[in-house]
């Protein structure tokens, strides 16, 4: 999700959902401990809980951006091994890592030894033509001998050789099933299932065989959909999911905080395209967004006037899933 889930997007989405585990792009190791680790690390202690996602092969820098990360209040540090873009290769991290057990085991023992916070693994099934069960079971294997006890799978592939990223999103088919015998072989394990959940009713159906299930570019692009998730999946007594008018209500304090700091309007807007789909009035929002936030000077009074551009059911709130 890399310029994608931001400190902006993971504040609106908080605003959707109270209790999933919202996660950063992937940062790498050597632009925290290089460049500006104050400035890439900041958060909003409202997205809580929250985990920082990690690219690097050198357990020593690896665990020195852990260090960062804790210190800054992360509640969970996740090692990418999951990546497929050529930047990320050759810069020896992400996807092409599965091949290298021994390394990421060396990276997680180094970072478990410098902090308490949890330190965790995301994942392809496999890579390039090292596609069977047992490749990634002597990759999971390696991993849970040198500690690690919770697994982020997404259930593809990665072709590291001829796909670009984009690519490697939807080409490579789905195989929920591989995940599920990961589960049934190490049951001990905390094996969260990623890709291509696009319902309540998938999740749910995975929840029967895993321990968890991971949202990407769906929540991202029809983000209204996670409060059906967390009506769904928590008993809440004292919480009702805000409609989506509430939600951009609650968004105008926010997006003052950061304006006033000198974030631009379009930064944190470019989030907010997807909050009516699926309702009338969609399109018109994204446009006047679109359009607008972007301009000099441009300020809240744009979300105001995209909000009367949707019709009246919309502008008071009513809409709902």
């Amino acid at each position: 999700m890399m310029d994608w889930t931001d400190r902006h997007c993971r504040f609106f989405l908080r605003l959707l959902t109270p209790s999933a585990r919202l996660y950063t792009e992937m940062v790498t190791a050597a632009a925290l401990i290089h460049g500006d680790a104050e400035k890439l690390l900041q958060f909003d202690v409202a997205e809580h809980p929250v985990a920082l996602q990690l690219g690097g092969s050198e357990p020593k820098m690896m665990a020195n951006a852990t260090k960062f990360g804790a210190q800054a209040g992360y509640d969970e540090i996740n090692i990418n091994v999951g990546c497929p873009s050529d930047r990320v290769q050759s810069g020896q991290f992400g996807a092409c890592l599965m091949s290298s057990p021994d390394v990421v085991a060396s990276c997680f023992k180094e970072m478990s030894s410098v902090s308490d916070v949890p330190v965790t693994v995301k994942t392809r099934i496999g890579i390039d033509d090292q596609t069977s069960y047992e490749f990634l079971r002597k990759f999971v294997a390696r991993l849970h001998v040198a500690g690690c006890n919770t697994f982020i799978v997404h259930a593809r592939i990665a072709i590291l050789q001829g796909l670009s990223p984009r690519d490697n999103r939807s080409v490579p088919p789905l195989d929920y099933d591989r995940v599920y015998e990961l589960k049934r072989e190490f049951p001990d394990l905390t094996i969260i299932l990623n890709g291509g959940i696009a319902s309540t009713d998938q999740a749910l159906s995975h929840l029967d065989k895993v321990d968890g299930v991971m949202i990407g570019r769906h929540a991202y692009h029809e983000p209204y959909f996670v409060t059906e998730l967390e009506t769904a999946l928590f008993d809440h007594k004292d919480w009702k999911a805000p409609s989506r008018h509430e939600v951009i209500e609650s968004m105008i304090p926010y997006i003052e905080r950061q304006m006033s700091a000198g974030t631009e309007l379009k930064n944190i807007t470019r989030h907010l395209l997807g909050l009516f789909a699926g309702q009338p009035g969609a399109r018109a929002w994204r446009r006047h967004l679109s359009e607008n936030a972007r301009l000099p000077g441009a300020g809240v009074e744009v979300l105001y006037a995209a909000l009367a551009k949707l019709p009246r059911a919309a502008q008071m709130g009513t809409y709902s899933i």
